[in-house]
């Protein structure tokens, strides 16, 4: 629900103001694990018995994450979300409750005549989502900044003994991946066609107009879906022995779970799925897929699809050796490495 316009004039939202409307937006979820939400100092879960807390945290900025000129508030809202659910599918937790701290430009809690603020439109994205995977935002912390920053926390569950780890896989295991990989790279890709060199002026709060033929197209790129779902069904069945989420790329998550476990991997090439409109080097490095990549026992039986969503076998955990490669790419020139170029930091 938004605040209604019932004129033309701006109406700015002020910290109160969008506190309460926050709230009045949030009281009727509760989540899986939450006692106590927004309203007292500190947020209260309750889990399980037998269960364990997964906490993780990230950070989005504007100009490094998103761009305002070139993402709708609801995409953002929801790209914000869905960074940290994902993580939770990766080790195989239920989602519990999320902590969201907002630092925005004034500008962005001004509403014009009939058109919502900037930030209205942010948490309709948002909480879209938290409601599908009955996640409550518990609580945060509101604040103006010069630039959008947004900081999530999620709590999620896992039982006890069961998490999913980067660290487990062992030699003689199969690589697998859910999903289609480089649909959000080449979703980003044809947004920067789209949206044109940068203004050297004032950022525009009015994103492009995306053509609807291209919607399905950029849907990668603006509204990830976690599996959360292929996740907990993975713990259920105690099958996968290693995890981790594709949020920077391929080649460098693969190598993420190589060196945590200790092993080497070989990749298929010819196995890799694609996604539509995304080509092989973007499946291989793109990254904010969000799917997951994991590992399993050569004896286990792996369905062609978990909870709607296919999964596919992409190559093996093999013994490292000195002087090869950590990871190797097998396509029709043979075996090369596969070097990490996904996001990096600092890099």
């Amino acid at each position: 629900m938004g605040i209604k316009h019932g004129s033309r004039d701006a109406v700015r939202l002020g910290e109160l103001a969008l506190l309460a409307q926050i709230r009045s937006r949030t009281g009727h979820s509760r989540g899986t694990g939450l006692r106590l939400g927004i309203g007292d100092d500190c947020a209260l879960l309750r889990l399980k018995a037998g269960e364990e807390l997964a906490v993780t945290t990230d950070l989005s900025i504007a100009g490094r994450h998103f761009r305002l000129d070139w993402h709708q508030p609801e995409a953002i809202g929801h790209r914000v979300l869905a960074r940290g659910l994902s993580d939770l599918a990766a080790m195989g937790a239920r989602p519990a409750a999320a902590f969201l701290s907002l630092g925005l430009p004034r500008e962005l809690t001004v509403a014009t005549g009939r058109r919502p603020a900037w930030v209205e439109r942010f948490y309709d994205g948002l909480l879209a989502l938290a409601e599908n995977h009955k996640t409550a935002l518990a609580g945060g912390d509101l604040a103006e900044s010069p630039i959008a920053v947004a900081d999530i926390v999620l709590v999620g569950a896992v039982r006890q003994g069961r998490v999913l780890l980067r660290s487990g896989a062992q030699i003689g295991d199969l690589l697998y991946v859910t999903g289609a990989l480089g649909g959000a790279a080449a979703g980003l890709a044809r947004l920067a066609e789209i949206a044109g060199p940068p203004s050297t002026g004032k950022v525009s709060l009015r994103p492009p107009r995306i053509p609807r033929a291209l919607e399905s197209a950029l849907a990668a790129h603006f509204f990830p879906q976690p599996r959360i779902a292929q996740g907990l069904w993975l713990v259920r069945h105690k099958l996968a022995s290693a995890a981790l989420d594709l949020s920077d790329g391929l080649s460098t998550d693969l190598a993420h779970l190589c060196e945590e476990s200790g092993v080497a991997a070989e990749v298929d090439a010819a196995a890799l799925p694609v996604a539509d409109g995304a080509n092989p080097m973007q499946a291989l490095n793109g990254g904010e897929d969000y799917e997951l990549l994991f590992t399993a026992p050569a004896t286990a039986r792996l369905p062609r699809s978990i909870s709607g969503v296919p999964v596919t076998r992409i190559g093996r955990i093999v013994r490292p050796r000195r002087g090869r490669p950590q990871v190797t790419l097998v396509g029709a020139r043979g075996a090369e490495p596969l070097v990490p170029l996904g996001w990096e930091h600092f890099s």
